[in-house]
């Protein structure tokens, strides 16, 4: 059943469109991601489902009764209860019911009662029917409900009776996605949900979220988030929208396999326009063929023209180059303890890190991580223990906090004030490989977005020509197009990387090795973050047998995504997609080539020499009927072909 439409949508400001023909059609159950570049018009959108906006033309159809719950991005819950009392009051019809079970009780129990009559007949059955709907709807278990939830948002029993206006931003954005779950609305629309979530938490929400009964609508730039949840992608680019099915990495494959094939069917229909033509211009004037170059033209005019395919939409380019290379050995941390005012909150930490290698650093919220980069960087000293350089290092910082920019300064000067030997057109001209172009270069630095201040951060660190470079949670405020080109960057980069971030699949895509970080101290894993997740695993299944075997009762499992591919379904899906591929070109291959033959017998049967020879024309004609024939089968044979590679890639 569809729950809500968005038909034909669009949004105008004045002659500018922002988007325009956009449907989308979400049903019961439905999975869906809304994906864009920042300033798509994904949040626009978003608002206008929810009834915030009005669309400038078309509209928005929902079900009769549907319930809907929206979480903005940064949206905190703000609210004089604690937080206990907030998250009950979302169960408060079940409440009265209960109140209502304990008054019937009463009556029931009243000794004076007459159990006889009618009255109290009906009195029973009011209490079974009520017994019976109290159960139905988890009147036993929303308690029980309620301190998972919490805890898996990490809210312990301690915090339950805080008040919700002593929370910091974060916790009162965790805690509005809390209650938005225990609601369980029909459609659930989340802005960016996984912003302020640790990786810990982010696991706890795709395993809860995976079982949600009511639908989801989901705009994340955590693509590692959405290839576990999603089910199909909505794409908003150049103000209109394309459906995939699939999670988040189907979408980019199908998504090259379309560029790739409306790129093919263009031009293979631009070379059979320009045949055409030609033998229009040659042949029209011609008493012999004018009648077939009439029908030609004809053909050219009844044509639909495929349009030009777009090319991909600008983004930023850049590379990070180190200036000079450093010794084998970067950096050393020996025995160090992380924490503040003397208080140790990770100990010890133990690291070796190599030229080349890209260390990711993981853990929980508030266990140290940045702290860490700090430390090593000597911003913040360590409670114990000593880091290292090795030899001809240059450390460059990114600093999550953005403390490296000042907010009185235009872009321009931003840079240019670090590089002032510079010509200007050149620090423009790499302003601009960072989307920074025209009078964006003026724009004061307090005024930016945080995703322009990501982009201007990483300017003056690809300027610093650094052999060292340590990142702290680079990701933030960049949309995936940017995630990827800074992916690119650092597995092309010529140094080495120390990074913490809180994005599972730009870890996965960049990390050779990950360090986790914990209270006891650091254990390094020797690969991406998938590895770090079955190691995880497998360490936790061995400890499950020890306790096993020492007859010690053992937690129940906790589900622990692996995110790793079975390896052999992989290699025989990949061998099938190959296999599928390898006949599409050998079909398209053939196709071409009867096609021309085709049309080298038409040459034929035009020239005067064979025209008048009938006996060469009959034996023409049989061989272009014969041709033909083949060219129809091997075009309708390739077509099915493609379509099956289509679905296969889906």
């Amino acid at each position: 059943m569809i729950l809500l439409q968005a038909q034909h949508v669009a949004r105008h400001f004045g002659a500018d469109v922002l988007f325009e023909n956009i449907d989308l059609d979400i049903q019961e159950n439905s999975r869906i991601a809304l994906v864009g570049k920042n300033g798509a018009g994904k949040s626009t959108l978003l608002k206008m489902i929810i009834g915030e906006q009005a669309p400038d033309e078309g509209q928005i159809v929902t079900k009769k009764g549907l319930t809907l719950g929206y979480l903005a991005q940064n949206t905190g819950l703000e609210s004089d209860k604690t937080i206990y009392e907030e998250m009950l009051s979302v169960f408060e019809p079940l409440r009265q019911m209960e109140a209502q079970i304990h008054r019937l009780e009463v009556e029931i129990a009243d000794p004076n009662a007459d159990h006889t009559s009618a009255n109290y007949q009906q009195l029973l059955k009011r209490y079974d029917q009520l017994l019976h709907d109290f159960k139905e709807q988890n009147g036993y278990g929303y308690e029980t409900e309620i301190r998972s939830v919490l805890h898996g948002f990490h809210f312990s029993e301690e915090d339950y009776e805080r008040l919700i206006t002593s929370l910091s931003g974060g916790q009162k954005t965790r805690l509005a996605l809390a209650k938005l779950l225990l609601e369980k609305r029909d459609l659930l629309i989340l802005d960016e949900p996984t912003n302020h979530l640790d990786i810990e938490t982010l696991t706890w929400l795709e395993n809860y979220i995976q079982s949600y009964q009511g639908a989801l609508l989901i705009v994340s730039h955590d693509r590692y988030f959405l290839d576990k949840i999603v089910t199909e992608v909505y794409e908003i680019s150049r103000g209109h929208s394309s459906y995939y099915k699939g999670n988040y990495s189907n979408y980019i494959v199908e998504r090259e396999k379309r560029q790739e094939l409306a790129w093919k069917n263009y031009e293979k229909q631009q070379a059979e326009i320009q045949k055409l033509e030609d033998f229009v211009n040659k042949n029209l004037v011609r008493a012999s063929t004018t009648k077939r170059a009439q029908s030609k033209r004809k053909q050219l005019e009844k044509m639909d023209r495929l349009k030009r395919p777009d090319g991909a939409e600008k983004s930023m380019h850049f590379r990070f180059k180190a200036a000079e290379e450093s010794g084998n050995v970067v950096l050393t941390v020996n025995d160090a303890a992380i924490g503040y005012d003397g208080q140790i909150i990770a100990s010890p930490i133990n690291l070796e890190l190599r030229k080349h290698q890209i260390l990711a650093v993981v853990g929980p919220n508030g266990i140290g991580k940045s702290t860490l980069l700090k430390s090593i960087l000597g911003k913040q000293p360590f409670i114990k223990g000593t880091a290292t350089f090795g030899t001809n290092v240059h450390p460059g910082y990114y600093d999550q906090e953005q403390h490296n920019l000042h907010p009185k300064k235009n872009v321009l000067n931003e840079l240019w004030d670090d590089h002032p030997t510079t010509p200007e057109k050149d620090i423009r001209s790499i302003l601009g490989s960072f989307l920074f172009s025209g009078d964006d270069v003026k724009k004061m630095v307090h005024s930016l977005s945080g995703g322009e201040k990501a982009r201007l951060l990483l300017t003056k660190l690809a300027m610093q020509h650094d052999n060292f470079l340590v990142l702290d949670e680079p990701t933030n405020h960049l949309d995936i197009d940017s995630k990827e080109v800074l992916e690119q960057a650092i597995k092309d980069f010529d140094g080495t990387i120390l990074l913490v971030s809180h994005d599972r699949y730009f870890i996965n895509k960049v990390a050779t090795s990950v360090l986790e970080i914990a209270p006891t101290g650091s254990t390094l894993y020797l690969g991406d973050y998938d590895y770090y997740l079955a190691k995880k695993e497998e360490q936790a299944e061995l400890l499950a047998a020890k306790k096993q075997a020492n007859g010690q009762a053992i937690e129940p499992k906790k589900e622990v995504s692996t995110g790793k591919l079975n390896y052999a379904k992989s290699k025989e899906q990949q061998k099938q997609e190959r296999k599928l591929t390898r006949k599409v070109a050998e079909l398209e291959a053939k196709v071409e080539k009867l096609d021309a033959a085709k049309t080298e017998l038409e040459t034929q049967m035009a020239q005067p020499e064979n025209f008048n020879d009938l006996d060469k024309m009959a034996e023409l004609q049989q061989q272009l009927e014969e041709t033909s024939q083949q060219l129809a089968l091997t075009e309708e044979e390739w077509e099915n072909s493609s379509m099956e590679l289509e679905e296969f890639l889906s």
